[in-house]
């Protein structure tokens, strides 16, 4: 008599009509079986969604401050692992004449705004019983403004005259704006900084280049007014704008000039450091990627954990089906025959997990979206094909010992079993 043989494709589709079966008749037990696929699938798809979006809020907030800008900064701006070295921390600050110097000099550059940060770290904003804390305050002049670093919505920023007569004049920001005067025109209106009175004469929109969360409270006051209100403020930021196409020049000639005003000598480094958009944007994927390293850890804790649990229902599966597997074998059916069987079950079994990790990944994004309404979150194609992929390769590897250990049994024992 000749061996019966089945066909693979319907081999296949038996074992995924058997697969359903049993989840539909254990709709418990499959569930805690494929829960930590469920959990892990969702973390890859939930924390990939956080990160894809947070890094494209994080970009366009970096190049908000401009392709052709450079900001400058006693030392490298940017995200920074360990601790910075005793040279570092002893360097002298950038000065105004230093911005000056780079105005005068370097002919590849179209602006120059020096930006001075406040000598003390606590700064009160008071208006009419309205109080705002942690101030983003700060020190700079005229070119600011059109060096496209702010943009107005309501009145005005302050002039050259009204930096160099130190004139007690501030522009703040939209939520500034928002907790002290409400639905009042803050134009005209004075207000007090650290209990100093100045009138305001600009509300700045909310820049496009703000992180997820982060809330307006710019307080920008006149340079020289600044150096007023802090004369023991030393700490300079400046912000350099090159010509269109000339960044790298710009670069090279501020570079030049800073050396020069800093009394380096030839063979010693730089002292102060150079930022860039596209230096940053690297430098924060380079702690995004530690992040997905991470995340990818996590997720193959539940994936193990899942794993576990569909070897064990499966091996279980085994011993309650021996007698089948037996008059399957006894009839005809091949190792790869049975192989095939067990293993689309736990394929099945995973991949259903790896769609509601799917599932619960898209509620986490959601989640992260309500909390944070200017973080774009959308489960990126690589996060869910990932999660796919890996439920169902954990199937194949976890449902393989079950799967060889049905095709070794002996047809004659099995059909013998009770």
């Amino acid at each position: 008599m000749k061996p019966y043989k089945i066909n693979n494709f319907a081999l296949i589709l038996a074992g995924v009509g058997l697969a359903w079966d049993a989840i539909r008749g254990h709709k418990m037990r499959s569930f805690l079986t494929v829960l930590g696929v469920i959990i892990g699938t969702g973390t890859i798809i939930g924390v990939g969604s956080i990160l894809t979006g947070f890094d494209g809020a994080v970009t366009n907030a970096i190049k908000g401050f401009g392709t052709d800008s450079v900001m400058v900064f006693k030392w490298q701006a940017g995200i920074r692992f360990g601790r910075r070295s005793r040279e570092e921390w002893q360097r002298k600050p950038l000065t105004y004449e230093n911005a000056v110097a780079i105005r005068e000099r370097c002919p590849s550059v179209k602006g120059v705004s020096p930006y001075l940060f406040p000598g003390r770290g606590f700064h009160k904003a008071h208006y009419k019983g309205n109080d705002v804390l942690q101030l983003n305050l700060g020190g700079t002049d005229e070119n600011y403004v059109a060096g496209g670093n702010a943009e107005m919505k309501t009145g005005r920023f302050f002039s050259g005259f009204e930096n160099v007569h130190k004139e007690p004049v501030v522009v703040i920001g939209e939520d500034i704006n928002k907790n002290l005067f409400g639905a009042e025109d803050a134009v005209g209106k004075e207000l007090q900084v650290d209990g100093h009175s100045y009138r305001v004469i600009g509300v700045m929109v909310r820049p496009a280049n703000s992180f997820p969360g982060q809330q307006d409270n710019r307080v920008l006051l006149p340079y020289f007014t600044m150096r007023k209100l802090e004369p023991s403020a030393l700490e300079h930021m400046i912000v350099v704008s090159a010509y269109p196409g000339e960044l790298p020049k710009a670069i090279d000639e501020v570079r030049g000039v800073l050396r020069q005003e800093r009394r380096l000598k030839y063979n010693e480094p730089d002292n102060f450091g150079l930022s860039t958009a596209e230096q940053m944007i690297e430098d924060f994927r380079q702690v995004t990627s530690v992040t997905a390293l991470v995340m990818v850890v996590l997720s193959s804790i539940g994936l193990l954990v899942g794993g576990i649990g569909v070897m064990n229902i499966m091996l279980v599966s085994v011993t309650e089906r021996t007698k089948e597997i037996g008059v399957r074998k006894a009839l005809g059916a091949r190792k790869r025959d049975i192989i095939t069987q067990f293993l689309t079950e736990a394929v099945v079994l995973t991949f259903a997990g790896g769609l509601l990790g799917m599932l619960l990944g898209w509620i986490i994004s959601k989640g992260a979206q309500l909390a944070f309404p200017s973080l774009p979150t959308t489960v990126p194609l690589w996060a869910a094909a990932l999660g796919i992929i890996v439920s169902v390769g954990v199937g194949l590897f976890f449902g393989l010992w079950p799967a060889s250990k049905a095709a070794r049994l002996d047809p004659v024992e099995a059909l013998r079993y009770e």
